[in-house]
């Protein structure tokens, strides 16, 4: 997509954005006055967390969600850090450009990322200095999952499935016969990293068509931290600027849908593109493109069928490295998938009892490659990856509540196509078999549905390894190691059982739930000494691992705002308290060592105010000293210092004719605290030189949607 696409994206958008300002426009969703409730929906709420409707089939499933102001607020640089700090979920960075969430300890390849529930094939999982591209402006919902429904998306759900949502393909019908226009604009500026980010998005058609279009620029600065710092080893000083850290983001889609009275079919097309620096050595620098092509198609009411949903994608992704300015080495991934999936009609059964469900099949192509400049590989043979997968999940709800279960059979292969230093070109092959069960007890009365509301979750998951984990053989710049893979590695296999509860009264809210994942094969990757050249030497090895903890949350009502929410003339508003806590402990039982990168025990709280148009926040998020960490051979355990960060927002909603407005405000680290992450593969490498976390930060923005 060329810089003149994105220029003609924006000037869509500002275009009807202007028109609609001056009544030559307007938003069938917008047509009404805002009410007092309308504006009470527009709070700073952080995240819905529920068992939630998947995609308005009847199947529930645990979740979290976040989407509209709350997204807004919380939107970061990257989908990890987007995320962090919600229960469970961390941020696996590799300083300010690259963030991938990591979920109850694992992260990776165990944690599926998907885009509007089809594969976002990158190289993020093979390397901690690959960025995740997808852009949280462009986003309009994220959708962490867990539990019996995650077998739906493959076989690397271990961890959960991380669902970004955009509107490019239209669902469901916006306008009426009669046709219209609607769209967002959004630019934010500050922060810790100097930000500059503009968005926007339009969307117009009629009840038979709608075409989207939506252009994305993001720039920032080396991130300000709480220390001075110095560009490499016994390097130049950088002030407080954490060196090589800057980057450049940009891109932009195209979509369009045709509606049936039975369904819809829609194409899209989109490109991101980023450079970065690496900040793990202040000359490497990462250009990366991807282009990403998708056709979706529902038809509604087929047979025994409540629907059949198809979806076919088709990636090319590429990054080059540079060292100063120089290419040094090239990612490819080229590949396509395609899922086909029949939800089934309720099917009513005696006792009030009644089936839900959804079947179908899926299957990825991929091919990998990692060049050098002068042509050898580098970190790992060219590869091609091959995977078909059927899948079924079923939920019985039941007059008390409900129970479900889900099964997944693949078919993978692993193609080494070229001979490599440690291994011969050649396929590997796996058969991986998952399947889950939940139940859910519902105790709650009345039309408030208040009371408890109990859940748990048993499965037994396998994980095919992956091509970097069978035939890396090579150095690995980024992390300044060597690592080798192993071509007789089996499947990853592990059981996972998690029990929990919601209580609620009103307003007051409560939720806690503790899990466990037992390993008798984990892939993880051991230290062994140092090669020749005095590089710390890693090996992918399978070993017996444990994970489990307790996340928690809570919302309590210290001020009853309903009259204040109701009644204009009110002097108070409404206030909360959230209340959220995870920890989570992972051991390697074969080597009796930590995992590495494990987040320690986090407890955080907010106050949250709204008036009117008026939302306002002020907490903190205290992470323990984290010094459980390995220390088992090539490189000592790097420990992290307990530390709290405070953090406030605000926000004001208003109306001008047909259009809404956001402004907000994000202040971050407070207190200018000098913290680090122990989830950062940066913090065990760099030791004292690892960039910490952003100093104190102050972001505006300001949202028109119409």
């Amino acid at each position: 997509m060329t810089d003149v696409f994105q220029r003609s994206a924006l000037a869509a958008a500002a275009y009807a954005f202007l028109s609609l300002t001056l009544g030559n426009a307007w938003a069938q969703t917008s047509q009404n006055p805002p009410t007092a409730q309308d504006v009470a929906v527009h709070r700073l709420d952080e995240v819905t967390v529920t068992a939630r409707n998947l995609e308005g089939g009847g199947v529930w499933v645990p979740a979290q969600r976040l989407s509209g102001a709350a997204l807004t607020q919380r939107q970061g640089s990257t989908l990890g850090e987007t995320l962090d700090n919600l229960p469970g979920i961390a941020n696996s960075s590799f300083g300010p450009n690259v963030g991938r969430p990591t979920i109850r300890g694992m992260d990776g390849d165990r944690i599926r990322i998907l885009q509007n529930s089809g594969a976002n094939m990158d190289v993020s999982g093979l390397s901690n200095d690959h960025a995740v591209p997808i852009d949280p402006l462009t986003t309009e919902r994220i959708d962490v999952l867990r539990g019996p429904a995650t077998l739906l998306y493959g076989g690397s759900a271990i961890g959960g499935v991380v669902n970004v949502i955009d509107n490019r393909i239209a669902r469901e019908r916006t306008f009426d016969d009669q046709g219209g226009v609607m769209g967002k604009v959004e630019v934010r500026a500050g922060g810790a990293a100097n930000e500059r980010s503009t968005g926007a998005m339009v969307e117009a058609g009629s009840d038979k068509f709608v075409l989207h279009v939506d252009a994305f620029e993001r720039s920032t600065q080396n991130l300000r931290v709480p220390k001075t710092m110095t560009c490499g080893e016994g390097g130049p000083s950088n002030g407080r600027r954490v060196c090589n850290s800057a980057s450049n983001s940009k891109g932009g889609a195209v979509g369009g849908t045709l509606l049936f009275d039975r369904g819809y079919l829609g194409l899209s097309t989109s490109e991101y593109r980023s450079t970065y620096g690496t900040v793990a050595e202040p000359d490497v620098a990462i250009g990366l493109l991807r282009r990403h092509h998708v056709m979706e198609g529902v038809w509604r009411e087929v047979g025994a069928f409540e629907n059949v949903k198809f979806q076919w994608g088709q990636t090319h992704y590429t990054h080059t490295e540079f060292a100063n300015a120089s290419p040094e080495s090239t990612f490819k991934n080229k590949g396509t998938d395609f899922r086909l999936e029949g939800r089934q009609r309720a099917m009513p059964l005696s006792h009030g009892l009644q089936l839900n469900g959804v079947i179908g099949i899926q299957s990825e192509r991929n091919n990998l490659q990692a060049k050098a400049n002068d042509g050898a590989n580098t970190l790992l043979p060219p590869s091609r990856t091959r995977s078909t997968g059927v899948f079924t999940y079923q939920a019985l709800k039941t007059p008390w509540g409900q129970l479900s279960a889900g099964a997944r059979a693949e078919s993978v292969e692993v193609l080494a196509l070229e001979d490599h230093p440690g291994n011969l070109a050649g396929s590997k092959k796996f058969k991986p078999l998952n399947v889950a069960f939940g139940a859910m007890r519902n105790l709650r009365v009345g039309d408030a549905q208040n009371g408890w509301q109990l859940t748990s979750n048993l499965s037994a998951s396998q994980r095919a390894p992956k091509d970097y984990e069978l035939f890396a053989h090579g150095e690995h710049a980024a992390t300044a190691t060597y690592e080798i893979g192993q071509p007789n590695l089996q499947l990853e296999k592990g059981t996972q059982l998690d029990v929990g509860g919601e209580w609620k009264q009103g307003a007051h809210k409560f939720g806690v739930i503790g899990f466990a994942s037992q390993f008798s094969n984990y892939i993880s990757l051991q230290s062994m000494g140092f090669d020749t050249s005095g590089l710390p030497t890693y090996q992918f090895e399978g070993v017996r691992a444990r994970f489990y903890g307790v996340e928690t949350n809570a919302k309590v009502r210290l001020v009853s705002g309903q009259d204040a929410l109701l009644t204009p003339n009110a002097a108070h508003g409404a206030m909360d308290l959230e209340l959220r806590a995870d920890v989570v402990r992972a051991q390697d039982l074969t080597h009796n060592s930590p995992m590495p990168r494990i987040a320690p025990m986090r407890v955080g709280a907010d106050a949250v105010w709204s008036r009117h148009a008026w939302g306002a926040r002020l907490g903190f998020m205290h992470a323990a000293a984290q010094s459980r960490v390995p220390n088992n051979g090539a490189e000592p355990g790097i420990t992290t210092a307990g530390h709290t960060l405070w953090n406030a927002g605000l926000n004001h909603h208003m109306h001008t004719g047909a259009v809404h407005w956001l402004t907000f405000a994000k202040l971050d680290n407070i207190t200018n605290k000098l913290a680090y992450s122990s989830t950062s593969v940066l913090t065990q490498t760099l030791g004292t030189n690892a960039p910490p976390l952003a100093g104190r930060s102050l972001k505006l923005g300001l949202q028109a949607s119409f």
